[in-house]
């Protein structure tokens, strides 16, 4: 039954997550945090910043760690199914259709009216992983390392996984 739930879960995540892994993520949130219970929102926050130090699509990332931490390998294979199965069946299905309608003004503006909605959910999520981090952290961890990370990406240009990471080492040696 375990299975039934993960693929469920995943597969509606990214089958609205349109736009890809930015806009997917509160998504699976939702279904793993809010609605199933599976993680914490301070381990689902942990999960997230490994994914996005890691090269590739983050929301394979994430659904092969949580499905392998809810149901072992397979539990890993049937969340990066059902990951993957809504953009496949996406492409396949709607592939011809995609040269009617590539110039189409009203498709744009869709498309367009879309993006504050993702900005709203990305928005809540960072405000739900800022109340978390105060809670774990306190305010001096974090206003240091919401600075350092400004300075480091916006001033030094460093890649953001390396900013991940050092903030991972910073936590496992001051925060643990």
């Amino acid at each position: 039954m375990i299975y039934w739930e993960i693929f469920w879960a995943f597969f509606v995540a990214n089958l609205l997550g349109y736009g890809g892994g930015p806009a997917t993520i509160p998504l699976i949130q939702i279904e793993v945090v809010n609605n199933n219970g599976w993680m914490t929102l301070t381990e689902f926050g942990d999960v997230l910043a490994i994914a996005n130090a890691l090269p590739g699509p983050i929301a394979t990332k994430m659904a092969g760690f949580i499905g392998y931490e809810l149901g072992g390998v397979l539990g890993a294979a049937v969340a990066l199914a059902a990951t993957i199965l809504p953009s496949a069946l996406a492409v396949i299905v709607l592939f011809k259709f995609v040269n009617l309608f590539k110039d189409s003004t009203k498709v744009k503006l869709m498309t367009k009216s879309v993006q504050p909605i993702i900005a709203v959910l990305l928005a809540v999520m960072a405000y739900q992983f800022f109340l978390t981090a105060f809670e774990n952290s306190g305010m001096l961890h974090l206003v240091l390392l919401a600075a350092v990370s400004y300075l480091t990406l916006i001033k030094f240009k460093v890649h953001p996984s390396l900013v991940i990471f050092g903030a991972l080492f910073y936590g496992g040696i001051f925060l643990s």
